[in-house]
């Protein structure tokens, strides 16, 4: 476990990453080289169905100031400043999009050993301004995450959160969607040594009182190979083989099934990410 409560991002996270991280039913590709300059170039594909979707992102570093520039398919150019701590803590982070002028946002992140801030403010005349904040330590963390429209003059997102955390096992329980969702989370290491886990998620809308049952578990097979799999109570059964065939380039095999629709075909995704 890391030192302190983290960001309100990290609420849950180690549950959402074993129940959703890495299952795909499209095609990727994915290509990072190295220049002795030190930029990283990555080249990525995408097919979805009859789509196809690309871009091609440079990382540029020079000290503590990381530089991301991204170009898609559709000719829209994305760039991230990030400049890691100015100030022992505190990051920085400037993105936008060319040609949307109403793209640019400034945000602050500053980590404590008690607390964890983000605020960002959109670079407008009238932005929308986000603040989310944690209290608490590397085992108990409460928070929230607020956003208001300063054009409309409302409150466009709150959320409240809480996680418990030891050695081996997460609880987190979250209120969305301005209080209209409820969900609870659970991760147990079960195996430090073969990264055996098991997790959970339950998520109550109230709106239309319709409950989401997800329950998953992943397992290294060897150093190399991990699998994961999971199921809802919509009878939506997913399973995935992660291999890392050299040093950071790994290759993911995943499928989908509906149980409750054997007449429906199954879905199978292909992720193949290569570093040199």
């Amino acid at each position: 476990m890391g030192k302190g409560p983290g960001l309100y991002s990290d609420i849950g996270k180690r549950a959402r990453d074993l129940l959703y991280k890495d299952y795909n039913s499209d095609q990727k590709f994915t290509l990072t080289t190295y220049s002795p300059t030190g930029v990283t170039l990555t080249s990525s594909g995408t097919r979805k169905g009859d789509l196809f979707l690309a871009d091609v992102n440079t990382q540029l570093k020079n000290k503590n100031v990381t530089t991301d520039i991204k170009v898609d398919t559709n000719s829209n150019l994305f760039t991230t400043i990030t400049v890691d701590e100015p100030a022992p803590g505190l990051k920085t982070i400037l993105s936008f999009k060319v040609p949307d002028q109403r793209s640019g946002k400034l945000e602050l992140q500053y980590l404590h050993d008690y607390a964890g801030i983000s605020s960002s403010v959109g670079l407008t005349a009238n932005p929308i301004v986000n603040f989310s904040g944690v209290l608490g330590n590397n085992a108990f963390a409460l928070g929230s995450d607020l956003s208001f429209d300063t054009k409309e003059g409302n409150v466009t997102k709150w959320n409240f959160g809480a996680s418990y955390s030891n050695a081996d096992l997460i609880a987190a329980l979250a209120l969305n969607d301005k209080g209209d969702t409820l969900s609870a989370s659970y991760y147990h290491l079960v195996s430090p040594v073969t990264n055996t886990a098991v997790g959970g998620e339950v998520t109550h809308s109230f709106s239309s009182n319709e409950n989401t049952i997800t329950v998953g578990t992943q397992h290294l097979l060897d150093p190399l190979t991990s699998v994961k799999a999971r199921i809802n109570n919509s009878g939506k059964a997913s399973a995935l083989i992660q291999h890392e065939w050299r040093p950071k380039s790994l290759l993911t095999l995943s499928t989908e099934v509906d149980t409750r629709s054997v007449d429906k075909s199954a879905k199978f995704g292909l992720a193949l990410a290569l570093k040199p």
